[in-house]
C-alpha cells in the first residue's frame, strides 16, 4: 500500500497497549509509519520490542527517534530516582509520570504525519487501567486534536487530523484479549518499568502489576518472564 491518505502514524513504545493499537490500524487498512521515542528511558529494552512488532505488522517505515529526556528528569523513567514497587497511591500522579510525555510524542507524531501527507494518529492511550496519568484522559486527546488542528497547515487548509485511541475505554484484560484476537504474540511487547540487569520484568512496578492482572482477568497466560 503506497496511498498517503491510508498511511497512519502509530505511536509505538513496544508495550502491549502499542502493539495492540498498530495491529488495529493494520487490521483497519493502513500503511503503518511507527514511531518511537528513544528518550534514554529506564526500560530502553522497551525499543527491541518496538522493533520486533514493526517488523512483524509490516510497518513500512520505522523511526525510532532520539529524545534524552533525562536532560530534564522528574521522572522515575528519566532520572535517579526509584521506580515505586508498592503500587500506586489513590488519586495521585506517580512519579513514573514523565512531565508532559504524551503531548510530547504526540507533537512529534503530528509533524511525521503532516511530512508524510497522513492525517490519521494513533496512540495507546488507556483511561481505565491506567496509573493515574493525567495525559491518558479522553479530554486530553480531545484538546490535542483541536490543536492539531489548528497548529498545522494542512489543518486550517480543512486537512484535518484524527487522533485514533481504541483502547481509551478498555480494561487491561480486554487489550490483552484483542492482542490474542488479532493473533499478535504478547511476548513481542514490554511493560516493565524496571528491569533486571538480565532484561527480566521485574514483577512489582506498577505496568507490571497491571499486566500481569489484565492476563490473568483475561484467562491468558501472560508470557513475559518475570523475576
Amino acid at each position: 500500500m503506497t496511498d498517503n491518505s491510508k498511511s497512519a502514524i502509530v505511536l509505538l513504545s513496544g508495550g502491549l497497549d502499542s502493539m495492540v493499537v498498530a495491529g488495529l490500524a493494520r487490521e483497519a487498512g493502513y500503511a503503518l509509519v511507527a514511531l518511537t521515542i528513544d528518550y534514554n528511558q529506564r526500560h530502553r529494552v522497551e525499543l527491541e520490542s518496538a522493533t520486533r512488532i514493526a517488523a512483524h505488522l509490516g510497518a513500512i517505515e520505522h523511526i525510532i527517534l532520539p529524545l534524552d529526556l533525562t536532560r530534564f528528569g522528574g521522572s522515575a523513567l528519566t532520572a535517579d530516582i526509584d521506580v515505586p514497587k508498592d503500587g500506586v497511591e489513590d488519586d495521585a500522579i506517580p512519579v513514573t509520570y514523565v512531565p508532559a510525555r504524551n503531548t510530547i510524542f504526540l507533537s512529534l507524531c503530528l509533524g511525521l504525519a503532516e511530512a508524510r501527507g497522513a492525517r490519521d494518529l494513533w496512540i495507546g492511550v488507556n483511561a481505565l487501567d491506567y496509573s493515574g496519568y493525567p495525559d491518558c484522559r479522553p479530554e486530553f486527546i480531545r484538546s490535542f486534536e483541536a490543536m492539531a488542528n489548528l497548529a498545522t497547515k494542512a489543518g486550517v487548509e480543512g486537512d484535518a487530523f484524527t487522533v485514533h485511541t481504541p483502547l481509551l475505554h478498555m480494561s487491561k484484560a480486554q487489550i490483552a484479549t484483542e492482542a490474542a484476537r488479532l493473533g499478535l504474540d504478547a511476548g513481542m511487547s514490554w511493560s516493565c518499568y524496571d528491569p533486571t540487569p538480565d532484561h527480566k520484568a521485574c514483577g512489582k512496578c506498577d505496568s507490571c502489576r497491571l499486566r500481569a492482572k489484565g492476563f490473568a482477568d483475561a484467562g491468558l497466560v501472560d508470557p513475559t518472564v518475570y523475576a
